[in-house]
């Protein structure tokens, strides 16, 4: 029996990158991209290397946001970032979820700046959803991370074990 598997074509594949294409593509998205897993791992260290950024309202991040983040809403990162954020300090931005581009354009808006710049993907959402800590009204909560988006190992009786050493479960 052959280990090789054949595909039907299809429409999905009717135009296909070249593998030169698709590897600028993918290392570009890696170069201006990091998830939320990573950016926890990288928070965890003495050093991160970098200043997390919520560009999200005051109403949201009074709701809650990552521990440690700055607040510096998109609309006022050109008049405020140069005073709050040394020039040339690496930046990683997050706004709600995937389903919002504020990230995107704050990212922008720091890149216009001059600032080395990365976009939580996933966004304050997926934070949560992963299980990592935020802190909000009621101080730091620790959620239970949502089976969907971290899978955990088991414990011995088939439980989910909460374990933020995984960095991605993908």
């Amino acid at each position: 029996m052959s280990d090789t598997i054949t595909h039907a074509a299809s429409d999905l594949f009717e135009s296909v990158a070249t593998q030169a294409d698709a590897i600028a593509h993918f290392r570009g998205r890696l170069a201006v991209e990091a998830d939320v897993s990573d950016v926890a791992a990288a928070l965890a260290e003495p050093e991160p290397g970098f200043v997390l950024v919520d560009t999200r309202s005051d109403e949201s991040w009074a709701q809650g946001h990552v521990p440690g983040a700055m607040h510096l809403p998109r609309r006022r990162i050109a008049s405020e970032a140069a005073e709050r954020i040394p020039a040339g300090t690496p930046v990683v931005v997050y706004c709600w979820g995937p389903g919002c581009n504020g990230a995107t354009r704050a990212a922008l808006e720091f890149a216009l700046l001059g600032y080395p710049v990365k976009e939580m993907i996933g966004g304050f959402e997926y934070w949560v959803r992963e299980g990592f800590a935020f802190d909000g009204a009621d101080g730091l909560t620790q959620p239970a991370p949502d089976a969907l988006t971290n899978v955990a190992p088991s414990g011995p009786a088939g439980e989910a074990v909460v374990n933020h050493d995984i960095t991605c479960a993908c």
